[in-house]
């Protein structure tokens, strides 16, 4: 018996010494919007049937509705997997009491973490402010970019730069904020050495892919892991692909496609960065499905495999949607749960 006792707590340890050397741990969250199962099918058939989410260890579902809405919109289901409450639609940060939360980026900054954010949207919307605003109305950008100015993310980079520097209050929040080099291109990204940088991609929002977005999110997200390995600190990195959802709402099938095969060029870049770097948990989930799209038909060729499909509405969607997660503790976000879970997994991780 004792023997037998000896050979359970040595293959108990076995089994989780992976997990107990992985300490400090780099989080990184890829948040696909609007991405659903449809649109995963879709752009994976259209990508010539192949997805890097295919590499992916685990996979869950999420439950992704608003405090008082089964269908949520980006504000209340980002703040939802961001600060683990829930809230009302075009709400960010605040819970459905009006109670600020810290979120799980704001968590880690106060363990020691680097931060970045990295979105195909103005850096002000609403899945990217989830991680660090606190207001009752996503659409708020200019108190939402003011909030931003006094966080100290290491790496910010998206559109938006009007709501810094044409503001109604006259304020320049760009000159305020000395600590921060800002960048007019990925050539001074990649060449800047700063702890601080800001990187404004568009005054507005960003065009999509086909009318000409530069630089493309899978580079801007290798270099900006770079820049955090560099700092040689535990760090988590929030990535989107925002406009797959923009796609969606236009219920045009081409250019969700390009969004998708540019987000997932993205995660490739991502898990390679994981698989050298054993202390990286990977998250990819979305916020919403939206459209109500599936895929009706199409063909599967050696090169330019497409799809035909059909949308349900320009809106979002109460579907369910996949958590693909990779790298240590991995095994936590598989199951079905609400998507509050993520962050209460993330946090209880973080802490450990």
């Amino acid at each position: 018996m004792r023997k037998f006792l000896i050979l359970i707590i040595f293959f108990s340890c076995v089994n989780n010494s992976d997990t107990n050397n992985v300490k400090p741990l780099n989080i990184i969250m890829l948040v696909g919007d609007g991405m659903g199962l449809p649109q995963i099918t879709g752009g994976m058939y259209a990508n010539n049937n192949q997805t890097e989410l295919e590499n992916f260890q685990y996979i869950g579902l999420s439950k992704t509705h608003a405090k008082d809405d089964l269908v949520t919109d980006s504000a209340a289901a980002g703040t939802a997997f961001a600060c683990g409450v829930k809230t009302y639609n075009g709400t960010i940060g605040i819970d459905f009491k009006g109670k600020k939360h810290l979120s799980i980026l704001e968590i880690c900054q106060k363990l020691g973490y680097s931060t970045g954010l990295v979105v195909t949207s103005s850096i002000t919307h609403a899945t990217p402010a989830s991680y660090y605003a606190k207001v009752q109305s996503r659409n708020n950008h200019e108190e939402i970019a003011n909030q931003l100015s006094s966080k100290n993310i290491n790496f910010f980079v998206g559109g938006g730069k009007k709501y810094f520097i044409t503001r109604k209050d006259e304020r320049n929040l760009l000159s305020e904020m000395q600590d921060y080099d800002f960048v007019n291109n990925i050539n001074e990204y990649e060449k800047s050495n700063s702890n601080n940088i800001g990187f404004l991609t568009y005054d507005d929002e960003p065009p999509s892919i086909r009318e000409g977005r530069i630089p493309s999110l899978d580079i801007l997200s290798e270099l900006t892991l770079e820049k955090l390995d560099n700092q040689s600190k535990p760090f988590f990195l929030l990535i989107e692909g925002s406009q797959i959802d923009w796609a969606c709402h236009d219920n045009k099938i081409d250019y969700f496609v390009e969004e998708f095969k540019e987000f997932n060029k993205t995660i490739k870049t991502v898990l390679d960065y994981a698989e050298n770097h054993e202390n990286t948990l990977v998250i990819v989930t979305a916020d919403h499905e939206t459209g109500g799209f599936h895929v009706l038909g199409g063909k599967l060729l050696k090169k330019n495999s497409y799809i035909n499909g059909d949308f349900l509405t320009k809106g979002h969607t109460a579907d369910m949607v996949p958590v693909f997660s990779y790298g240590p503790y991995s095994e936590n976000f598989s199951g079905i749960y609400d998507n509050t879970e993520i962050f209460k997994k993330l946090r209880e991780i973080v802490r450990k």
